[in-house]
């Protein structure tokens, strides 16, 4: 006898102009299974997922729900079938309470007797062990809290199948933790949990099988319990690739970069960085782990003139052996008194790169200011656009092509590969990898590790701690915007980690 899946897929097709993104995808999901979605960027793992959510319709195939083939045209259409996508970035308001992001929505009463919704919720926080006070504002949780909110969201809507994307991409070891004994519960009562991710080793930890996909096809279905990092990684890259991340040994060090008690504010007026004090050596991979908005943002957008100070000192030590204090200028000027450094923000296409342009003209960008930079003549710029494209394999039909139509994967290459072109003795760069494949974050990690070896002083800001112990060389930690600790990478452990980035006192060993 056929067994009824919860979920069910046949022949998924799915096009975008001449871009076919998913080309007659099969796969199900049992009642009571975790199953994980792995695939290279661009591989159609999100297009997948949002055609069973509703936010776009299949071309070709049929989706089956419960054995039943059904069309699902609306997030509406999804959720009445019992269907709840959890997104990696949330859709709350945060000046609401849990509750009230709950129920924002739903079809009822003018007035709603909030006493027995959040009774209803509060039975949900027990049943499966969450961390949660219905009552509580969104703007005073923690990551991990409005994840929970989401979550919850989807089970008082009487969710029986849950999608999740990338649902630890900014949480502590602890947090993972707990979300994994949660989704386990849910397991037990009988749901069907899909989890789209890039953590390897969290997928054999907490799935029961594991299906990948391939430049938009469906390469294949294994039980976890069967499968190691490097099977799962050749299924998805289609060969054998090395795993270990290649961290040579940091010799002499030369001091770049002293912040002394720097302090800053947010928009809100509230500190962003509370007398945080550091130092980063030439030839070394200096990482800065903390939940997300512990202030690292502010911490590399300060150094760069970018965010303004309100006390403290950043001295600038050049390899010329001039000290030359940084706070109280912004970039334009940083740059205009000589110090070499180079900046790859968050915001890749906001603050990094201008989508509408190519290659070429967003590697003119830097010599933009005053009139004056690196480039002497506009064919300087082309030349160095194709060297970047040819060797960090990028994908683009030319080096005029706007930035904002390739893989972020590509946008990531470019935005590096431009920023070490400019020869800088200090290099902070903030989610390197984040949402990259294996090759692409493979040859991130190779471009810094040959800034390191040549004697640039490396800030790397990351949300992957598995990351940060296996390449940098030490890792500074974050908490609500104090430094809690700087720990030696070789010698510490996620455990410890994670606890500095939850707690607002720690130590600091070198």
């Amino acid at each position: 006898m056929d067994q009824t899946y919860a979920i069910e897929l046949k022949n998924i097709t799915k096009r975008f102009g001449k871009v076919v993104a998913n080309n007659a995808v099969s796969l199900n999901v049992k009642h009571g299974e975790i199953l994980s979605l792995l695939g290279e960027n661009g591989s159609g793992k999100t297009t997948l997922m949002n055609m069973i959510s509703g936010i776009y319709f299949p071309d070709e195939g049929q989706i089956f729900v419960n054995g039943k083939e059904v069309s699902i045209r609306s997030p509406k259409d999804s959720f009445d079938l019992g269907i709840g996508m959890i997104h990696q970035h949330f859709k709350l308001i945060d000046v609401m309470t849990a509750a009230e992001n709950i129920i924002l929505g739903l079809p009822g009463k003018a007035v709603l007797n909030m006493k027995k919704v959040t009774r209803e919720i509060q039975d949900l926080v027990d049943r499966y062990g969450f961390d949660l006070d219905p009552s509580q504002k969104i703007y005073n949780m923690s990551v991990s809290q409005k994840q929970t909110v989401e979550i919850i969201k989807v089970l008082y809507r009487g969710a029986n199948i849950l999608i999740l994307d990338e649902p630890t991409a900014v949480l502590t070891p602890q947090e993972v933790d707990r979300l994994f004994d949660v989704l386990r519960k849910m397991k037990e009562d009988g749901r069907a949990i899909i989890i789209i991710t890039h953590k390897l080793n969290e997928v054999l930890a907490i799935s029961d099988r594991v299906s990948i996909l391939r430049k938009g096809r469906y390469i294949g279905t294994m039980d976890t319990a069967q499968a190691t990092v490097s099977t799962l990684t050749e299924m998805m890259v289609g060969e054998k690739i090395s795993l270990d991340i290649n961290r040579p040994m940091p010799h002499d060090l030369k001091l770049r970069l002293s912040v002394t008690d720097l302090t800053c504010h947010g928009l809100d007026q509230v500190k962003a960085l509370d007398h945080v004090s550091f130092e980063a050596y030439g030839g070394e991979i200096l990482g800065v782990a903390g939940i997300s908005g512990a202030g690292q943002k502010e911490l590399l957008e300060s150094i760069a003139g970018l965010h303004p100070v309100s006390e403290g000192s950043i001295i600038f030590h050049s390899p010329e052996g001039e000290d030359i204090e940084l706070s109280g200028y912004d970039a334009a000027q940083i740059s205009q008194i000589g110090v070499k450094y180079s900046f790859v923000p968050e915001d890749r296409l906001g603050m990094g790169l201008v989508g509408s342009m190519g290659m070429t003209g967003n590697m003119m960008l830097k010599s933009f200011r005053e009139g004056k930079g690196f480039f002497t003549s506009l064919e300087e710029p082309r030349q160095l656009a194709e060297e970047i494209r040819e060797s960090l394999e990028v994908v683009t039909p030319s080096v005029n092509y706007p930035v904002r139509r390739l893989s972020g994967g590509n946008v990531q290459k470019i935005l590096v590969g431009r920023e070490i072109a400019s020869d800088p003795s200090l290099l902070m760069v903030a989610y390197p990898v984040r949402g990259l494949d294996i090759n692409s974050s493979y040859t991130i990690y190779n471009l810094l590790n040959a800034e390191k070896e040549k004697g640039v002083a490396v800030i790397c800001v990351a949300e992957d701690l598995d990351m940060l112990l296996d390449f940098c060389d030490r890792i500074m930690v974050l908490c609500g915007g104090k430094l809690t600790g700087i720990v030696d990478a070789r010698k510490t452990s996620k455990e410890e980690v994670g606890l500095l980035m939850t707690s607002h006192t720690g130590r600091t060993a070198k």
